[in-house]
């Protein structure tokens, strides 16, 4: 009936209404669009556009001084609605905060500082890569870059995952045990992110590298850089009455020996 020249150009709900007029039920709409289905006949006669899968642009950075990141993020003030801004930029290879500071505002000219004070310490990077915000997509900023010539990246428009390097860097500051819940002053804030990122380059553990620490991560071999377990700081006193004894299994005690951790290769960014 569906295939019938009366309705081969209507669809089911209009065929079953002006059968119904008519005085016929044959089956309900669902009905209809399940035998419709069964048959491989329910699909637009328009055509349709076919969107090619795009890869996503990345960075890749394959060792260190290679793809800086860099993001602002607000520490809550003395006061309701007072913000200090937090300058952060990593190098994503190593995780190491190359450089941040702590100013009362953001703007572009801070923005331009801080970041010829990092290329001063360790050198010209190939990749500084940002988000979309007014002072990394700054004028000031872009020359500045540009006269190093330095590649440009910002995220794309409207997805959120595209700085995940600072953004994890910021949750790890914000929901630290000692992050408090107001700076009483920009010197306070200041002392506390000097304190806080030496911890962070030095003694933090990344699961992002292997559990390395920045440092060594650009030196990492195959043996961790600590054992499993903790060395006796004191010798072995004498045997135990059942250590003649042959354990059917010795291998339950003993720790293994770790393959090792390495550093990933390599460190890509979305852009």
């Amino acid at each position: 009936m569906l295939d019938s020249d009366r309705f081969v150009d209507t669809t089911p709900t209009e065929a079953f209404a002006t059968l119904l007029d008519g005085g016929v039920y044959l089956a309900s709409i669902s009905t209809l669009y399940r035998i419709l289905r069964a048959n491989n006949q329910i699909a637009d006669r328009r055509r349709q556009a076919r969107h090619p899968t795009r890869a996503r642009p990345e960075l890749t950075a394959t060792g260190p001084g290679q793809v800086f990141t860099w993001d602002i993020t607000k520490l809550p003030g003395p006061a309701k609605g007072v913000y200090y801004d937090a300058y952060v930029m990593i190098d994503i290879w190593s995780r190491y905060v190359v450089g941040h500071h702590v100013a009362a505002t953001e703007s572009a000219e801070i923005a331009h500082d801080f970041i010829i004070e990092v290329i001063t310490t360790h050198g010209v990077p190939q990749v500084v890569h940002a988000d979309r915000g007014t002072s990394m997509t700054s004028k000031r900023v872009a020359t500045l870059l540009a006269d190093l010539h330095v590649t440009r990246s910002h995220s794309r428009p409207r997805v959120s995952n595209d700085n995940p390097f600072s953004e994890a860097a910021f949750k790890t500051v914000k929901y630290h045990p000692t992050f408090p819940e107001r700076f009483g002053s920009l010197a306070d804030a200041r002392t506390f992110c000097d304190t806080f990122f030496c911890w962070y380059n030095h003694e933090h553990h990344h699961t992002g590298i292997g559990l390395h620490t920045p440092p060594t991560s650009t030196t990492a071999t195959p043996k961790l850089n600590r054992p499993y377990a903790p060395t006796p700081s004191t010798p072995p006193g004498p045997p135990t009455p059942n250590a003649s004894r042959a354990d059917p299994d010795p291998k339950r005690y003993t720790c293994p020996t770790p393959s090792g951790s390495t550093h990933p290769n390599p460190q890509p960014i979305n852009c």
